[in-house]
């Protein structure tokens, strides 16, 4: 067979839905020695590390915002195949499709927060989701998700038959492993993070419920007085002045440390050095963040909602995200509790070992 994939996310996006295309089709070069694949992206050559004989890269000299107006707002009804030459299946693995001439496709849906929570996203964007991702949707042959969670939004929120969709869970990458004290002072030292520290890590955007996790921590410290600063490491998203607000109104100007975004390659570390992380989101499509601190040996806290629970298991202490009393419990027992810490380091690696890219792939 010919197989397309649209890999722009790859190329464009470092992290989130662009490590999972990097780590998936890497994991399907690695498996398929057979089928031909043209990877297709926007504005920008694909990675530079080599492919094996059955792939190719075709890069388009227009950028992804441009093929998105052309194909989803404009709705020009050019086939992917006129920029890919024939295929037999196409995949989609960021939320919209292109127009097909004859493929049969593949749709990948990460989460639907964009119905959920809609006022976690900026009008414009949220405008944009309405409109292309249900006609992807309708349009797919067959569509994968992220998590049970995710397949159980699809069918509820845009009544897609369960029989369309199969969960395809992501993995780690492998990058994230337990570092050594040195690495752990050098990427500390580069972000200004000095002591002991609860790290939590996304976009500064609502839904990512960062306010409250600062007004547990508050209760925390001052009831206890614990030495931890609190680490938020993530760029600005939409609606993102509140959380500096929360920090400045609770005085917390020297304890709650936003060093803004993190380098991928520094993560690792991050999560290495500290000594609970936290992640309290609204609604995740799976959660990438809980499993890569599992996997460098950090205890966890996280959301009890959404997908949040199948990516933990039985590994992190799962709290009602909108419940600031019972998330600043979990934080007191997560850095005091050694026996609950050392439980949920042994439970974490476990849970780490049951995601697989080649698995996925």
């Amino acid at each position: 067979m010919r197989i397309g994939i649209d890999y722009t996310a790859a190329v464009r996006q470092k992290a989130g839905i662009g490590r999972y295309v990097r780590s998936l089709v890497r994991a399907v070069a690695r498996l398929d020695h057979e089928n031909a694949y043209v990877l297709l992206s926007a504005g920008r050559e694909s990675d530079s590390a080599p492919w094996p004989s059955n792939f190719r890269t075709r890069t388009l000299p227009v950028t992804d915002r441009h093929l998105s107006i052309f194909w989803q707002k404009l709705r020009i009804p050019l086939p992917v195949e006129w920029l890919t030459g024939p295929l037999d299946l196409f995949h989609s693995p960021d939320y919209v499709l292109p127009p097909v001439h004859r493929a049969h496709t593949v749709l990948t849906i990460h989460d639907l927060s964009f119905m959920r929570l809609p006022e976690c996203s900026s009008p414009q964007l949220l405008e944009y989701l309405l409109g292309a991702v249900p006609r992807s949707v309708a349009r797919a042959d067959l569509l994968l998700a992220d998590s049970e969670s995710t397949r159980q939004d699809l069918i509820e929120l845009m009544h897609v038959a369960p029989e369309r969709i199969r969960v395809i869970y992501p993995a780690l990458d492998p990058s994230f492993y337990p570092r050594d004290d040195a690495e752990v002072q050098a990427v500390c030292a580069r972000y200004g993070i000095v002591g002991p520290y609860i790290l939590s890590v996304g976009t500064l955007q609502p839904r990512k419920n960062f306010v409250r996790l600062i007004e547990a921590y508050h209760t925390v410290w001052a009831a206890r007085d614990i030495p931890h600063r609190l680490v938020i490491a993530g760029g600005p998203g939409w609606l993102y002045e509140p959380i500096y607000e929360a920090r400045e109104r609770l005085h917390l100007q020297d304890r709650v440390i936003l060093p803004g975004f993190v380098e991928e390659q520094h993560l690792p570390a991050l999560y290495s050095g500290a000594d609970l992380f936290a992640f309290p989101s609204l609604y995740e499509g799976f959660g990438f963040p809980v499993l890569e601190a599992m996997a460098c040996n950090t205890p966890v806290i996280t959301s009890n909602t959404s997908s949040l629970p199948e990516a933990a298991g039985r590994a992190a202490l799962l709290v009602p995200p909108t419940d600031v009393d019972a998330l600043a419990e979990a934080i007191s027992q997560g850095i005091s509790n050694t026996a609950l810490r050392q439980e949920l380091l042994r439970a974490g690696r476990e849970q780490c070992g049951r995601f697989s890219w080649d698995q996925s792939a």
